[in-house]
């Protein structure tokens, strides 16, 4: 079954809140999904463990360099998708779920640094590719980005990788306070109570819409993801 790796050696390119919204929208479609929790601050791990999350998706946090290889391929034969949030490093680890992958998503800031993480990121799947002789499917995720107004920063990110022909995801993650509160309160984000969180119709949408396009790429290259458009 697909795995989805989500990556960028530098912190706080909210990566994290990427992977857990890939995840809240599968689950609340029906799908089985496990998630392996590799980053050291284990911050999907804490929110597993609030009141809410439903029993088709499952979280593994005692991650290692030495296992990750087989928890992928355990994960494999029970769910129909894996979701790693890996840490904010380019090691050994990093390269190993790179090298399983069916999908790299690498989350960016509009920043120079979120930039270079991302080229990083991108020069590590390239030599994974070259040693697993095939294609490794990758785009950038631009990440807590505002509704109204596109930053010249993020303008600046995202000429730089048009010119270098990198993909990009055509959905961007908005900042919205309702990806806060799934982390708060635990659940799905959709879960949450309509009325009590702000733009809460918005987020769900963001979140969808970021997740029919990775189940658009993966079934370019994985057929038997199509059932997913059913439950979706």
């Amino acid at each position: 079954m697909p795995v989805i790796a989500f990556a960028n050696p530098k912190g706080g390119a909210g990566k994290t809140t990427a992977a857990l919204l890939l995840a809240s929208e599968l689950a609340s479609r029906g799908a089985e999904v496990t998630i392996l929790d590799a980053d050291p601050e284990r911050w999907l791990t804490q929110w597993g463990r609030l009141p809410g999350r439903p029993e088709n998706l499952r979280i593994e946090s005692e991650v290692s360099e030495e296992s990750i290889v087989d928890q992928i391929e355990e994960a494999q034969g029970q769910s129909q998708f894996v979701i790693v949030d890996l840490e904010g490093t380019a090691s050994l680890m990093v390269a190993n779920a790179v090298g399983m992958s069916d999908l790299v998503v690498i989350p960016t800031q509009g920043g120079a640094m979120d930039a270079k993480g991302a080229a990083k990121m991108i020069r590590l799947i390239r030599n994974q590719e070259r040693m697993a002789r095939r294609e490794i499917r990758h785009g950038v995720l631009m990440t807590r980005t505002s509704a109204a107004v596109t930053s010249r920063a993020m303008r600046n990110v995202r000429d730089q990788l048009d010119r270098a022909g990198i993909p990009v995801f055509l959905t961007p993650i908005v900042e919205r306070a309702a990806y806060r509160d799934v982390f708060d309160y635990g659940g799905l984000l959709a879960d949450l109570p309509e009325g009590q969180v702000s733009n809460l119709g918005n987020a769900r949408k963001n979140a969808s819409d970021f997740a029919g396009e990775v189940l658009v790429l993966l079934k370019n290259e994985r057929p038997e993801v199509e059932t997913m458009e059913v439950a979706g």
